[in-house]
């Protein structure tokens, strides 16, 4: 059967040679989302976020929003902490007089501060948009906060609580909280954007799953798997911070600077005489001694190792990024659903392992997964840019470890392979053809044997003229040694000859020429001929010499014959998968073993050569022959033709 005919069986191959390709890349998908699923990964998958926040271009300025901010020279003015109602009052007026479209008090004023404290009760009452905070959900480092009173009475508090990830920064922003046992509180950046935002004539909706809409936004809230996330605390409502950038992202005077009236006149864009008006104004202490400062995407970085941004900014970021997405659409960071995260991963696994094996090459592999890799990072750098947060840990993990994996599996079939060559060979090739064979074992090896190929060889058979009587009269260590010595010298012609020792038997040594590379041009397969014919030759010269040795020693002189047959062989792996042997066979081995044994009165001197028809054609010119006969040998049909090598030419 035609197995390139055959789609089954083409299947079947193409399976048996991307095996480990198939089952590494799957398998590594699977660990790596197990791995990522434990939360192992999720801290480097956010250093990853961080990085692409820090290499963002910031964005512009937003003048839609004032901080004014209670710094350490304001504290050094007024000398204490907190400040009092009377200065609180004075501020807020200064403020009020503007007409800012919203004021934020970023304070906690759930007691009186010394004097003036019923003056700032009727400010609070007579500034609408004026909004308090509370301390919702208590933690490590507090507990929660009242409200003021006043404001509470009022319905104009918001929450302040930001949320902290596991590694102490604040990567999400916080829409509602959900009490147990209250309504919905809304947060202070909220609270602020839907008063800017009403005078806009943008009203909060509900869209599908009971999402917040405003404006050209629906704001899906953050679930505790999203992105990198595990298991993360996604209670009430949140979304993540998309930042506009490093701290300094909006307009911010003191407050000293507002009580005396030196509010810079380009605070804010076209607002000279009025820098606050139509402004959202957010109050709250900047000032290091105040600890008033959260870690951010921003801090940690190469320049920013210990940059924090204070609570008023980060509540300001969020009033922004509402602001933004409502108003101008303004994209917020959208991550993948879990599938096609998994796919996501899955596909780098496979690009992994199919690039390390279709290389296959240490330095080819390493340089395509530094390429690879940073395209990876690039096009996940570009997908941030538009606001998307794909994984980049665990595609560069799978891709990674495909890539190993592929590179270990290769590095293991390699060494089977060449146990294989070893096992199958031995020193039964010179290096040179050893070498030939490894750098094309592809072509030869097949499952761990090697395939069957029919070509044209010279097979040569040599035997030792009456061993069997050497044999009786010699002691058997005597006579291994001086065997073993005779196989050594022989062995090392045909090895030097580029030929194959394929077996020893008893005294007989069976060698080819020509395989296992094919010989497939006519100079070729002559070349292999007169190869065997001139190491039969050789082995004449070498046995006098060791038969002058043998004789000083004492120990039996003998001579050889040789048959020599070019013709169509089969060579390669036989035997059982405990014990496998290279050899070769065909009607040339027989022909080859059958002129070693023919006629053995006729004298050939220490080395008889005789060689079939075809060899003789291919030797023609280069050797002196003679024919002895044309016979018809055992097992065959045919006369064959004999022939006598003499010498050489």
């Amino acid at each position: 059967m035609n197995v390139s005919k055959n789609p089954t069986a083409k299947l079947k191959r193409k399976i048996s040679e991307w095996r480990g390709v198939l089952f590494t890349a799957p398998t590594v998908t699977g660990l790596i989302i197990i791995l990522r699923l434990t939360g192992l990964l999720q801290s480097l998958e956010w250093a990853a976020l961080d990085q692409f926040y820090r290499r963002r271009p910031a964005e512009a300025i937003d003048d839609r929003i004032v901080i004014v901010g209670i710094n350490e020279s304001d504290l050094k003015r007024i000398g204490k902490w907190p400040i009092s109602d009377e200065i609180l009052t004075k501020l807020l007026l200064k403020i009020k007089a503007q007409q800012p479209r919203a004021i934020a008090l970023d304070l906690y004023r759930d007691l009186p501060v010394e004097s003036g404290h019923q003056e700032l009760v009727k400010v609070f009452e007579s500034t609408p948009n004026l909004i308090g905070i509370e301390k919702v959900v208590g933690n490590e480092s507090g507990l929660a906060i009242s409200p003021s009173p006043v404001l509470s009475r009022l319905g104009r508090v918001a929450a302040n609580d930001v949320v902290l990830d596991s590694d102490g920064k604040i990567r999400r922003g916080v829409l509602f909280l959900t009490p147990e046992n209250k309504n919905p509180i809304p947060s202070l950046g909220l609270s602020l954007a839907m008063i800017y935002l009403q005078a806009e004539g943008i009203t909060p909706q509900s869209a599908e799953n009971g999402s917040l809409k405003l404006g050209k936004t629906v704001f899906v809230p953050f679930e505790a798997s999203d992105g990198s996330y595990v298991g993360a605390d996604a209670g009430g409502y949140q979304i993540l911070l998309n930042f506009r950038g490093r701290s300094g992202n909006f307009p911010t005077v003191s407050m000293m600077d507002i009580l005396a009236n030196r509010i810079p006149a380009d605070l804010v864009r076209d607002r000279a005489s009025a820098p606050l008006r139509d402004r959202i104004v957010l109050i709250g202490p900047t000032a290091a001694s105040l600890n008033d400062f959260f870690y951010t995407p921003y801090s940690g970085g190469l320049r920013d190792s210990v940059q924090r941004m204070t609570g008023v900014e980060i509540h300001a970021h969020l009033t922004s990024q509402i602001l933004s997405a409502a108003i101008e659409g303004r994209s917020l960071i959208k991550t993948w659903p879990d599938p096609l995260e998994y796919g996501w991963i899955f596909l780098w696994s496979c690009v992994g392992a199919v690039l390390s094996w279709q290389l296959q090459s240490w330095r080819w592999t390493a340089g395509s997964a530094l390429v690879a890799i940073s395209g990876l990072l690039g096009g996940s750098f570009l997908a941030f840019l538009n606001s998307w947060w794909i994984p980049v840990i665990p595609p560069i993990l799978s891709f990674s470890s495909s890539t190993v994996a592929i590179v270990a599996y290769i590095a293991q079939i390699e060494r089977q392979d060449r146990k294989t060559v070893m096992n199958l060979f031995g020193r039964h090739v010179n290096p040179q053809i050893a070498e030939a064979i490894w750098r094309d074992r592809d072509q030869f090896l097949n499952d761990g044997r090697l395939k069957g190929q029919r070509l044209t060889a010279t097979v040569l058979f040599t035997d030792l003229k009456d061993f069997s009587t050497i044999a009786e009269n010699l002691e058997p260590e005597v006579l291994m040694s001086w065997l073993n010595e005779y196989m050594e010298a022989m062995s090392q012609l045909v090895l030097a000859n580029g030929g194959v020792v394929d077996k020893f038997i008893g005294d007989a040594v069976m060698a080819v020429f020509g395989v296992p590379i094919p010989s497939t041009t006519e100079d070729a397969i002559a070349n292999d001929a007169k190869a065997a014919v001139h190491c039969a030759l050789q082995m004449g010269a070498t046995l006098e010499l060791l038969n002058e040795l043998w004789k000083t020693q004492g120990r039996p002189i003998v001579a050889m014959r040789v048959g020599i047959a070019t013709g169509t062989v089969v060579t390669g792996s036989l035997g059982s998968s405990q014990r496998l042997d290279y050899t070769t066979i065909g009607d040339s081995v027989n022909v080859a073993a059958r002129l070693e044994s023919y006629d053995k009165s006729i004298d050939g001197g220490l080395c008889r050569i005789l060689i079939n028809e075809e060899t003789y054609q291919y030797i023609h010119g280069s050797f002196v022959t003679k024919l002895i006969a044309s016979v018809q040998l055992k097992g065959r049909e045919q006369m064959t033709p004999i022939y006598q090598v003499l010498l050489e030419c």
